[in-house]
């Protein structure tokens, strides 16, 4: 049975009103080129402020999702948060040869498209399932989460996320490093309601992980 493979597709809301386009750039680069060698996938930023990473493993596609999203929020021009759409998608196959031509990578870009123009930010196709209500509703959810956090937030999130999500840093670690008290990071911590968020990718890397893929059955 063929691996999953997941291609993120994204760009940046409300592009047109950054003041300082260079640095958000190099902040959305910075953060595609480090999921793509953490990964060993491919990430590039194209058209201004889209972007693309694709992942050779689907089960870390959705918190690489909330890192790209985190480091964004956390830079964000004290005048206007920054903030991506992105759309993931996530189906058999490889990475090599003429992949961006592939079905995973068309099906990202169109779930990107519907995504403009809505309220949702954030989307996950599975093209080797059926549909599911509750993983939607999951995804929504998630989207809900991120669209609250402020810059201190993200920020202290994507610490988290930059270790293991399943033993993230101690609050004390947190707050050496961050230069604040550990009661202003349980603070920030419970903002982003890092508990949530934590079980919620953890089920998500499970639920898209190509080494138990999904028994559900097309509804009638």
């Amino acid at each position: 049975m063929p691996g999953r493979i997941a291609v993120l597709t994204g760009d940046v809301i409300d592009s047109r009103k950054v003041g300082d386009r260079p640095r958000l750039y190099r902040r959305l680069e910075a953060a595609l080129a480090g999921l793509a060698s953490r990964h060993g996938g491919r990430g590039e930023r194209f058209r201004g402020d889209g972007f693309q990473l694709a992942l050779p493993h689907a089960a870390a596609a959705m918190k690489a999702a909330v890192v790209l999203r985190a480091a964004l929020i956390e830079h964000s021009d004290p005048r206007q948060r920054w903030d991506a759409r992105i759309a993931v998608a996530v189906g058999p196959g490889e990475l090599g040869g003429r992949e961006a031509d592939g079905e995973t990578f068309i099906a990202s870009g169109r779930r990107l498209d519907a995504l403009a123009g809505g309220v949702d930010h954030l989307a996950l196709v599975l093209l080797d399932e059926p549909e599911d209500p509750a993983l939607d509703l999951l995804v929504r959810f998630l989207d809900d989460l991120l669209g609250g956090w402020s810059p201190y937030s993200a920020e202290v999130v994507a610490l988290c996320l930059g270790e293991d999500a399943t033993r993230p840093p101690s609050q004390q670690a947190l707050a050496d490093r961050l230069g604040i008290s550990q009661p202003s990071v349980h603070k920030r911590l419970k903002a982003a309601r890092w508990p949530l968020l934590a079980d919620t990718l953890a089920y998500l890397r499970e639920r898209l992980d190509d080494r138990a893929p999904s028994t559900a059955e097309p509804t009638p």
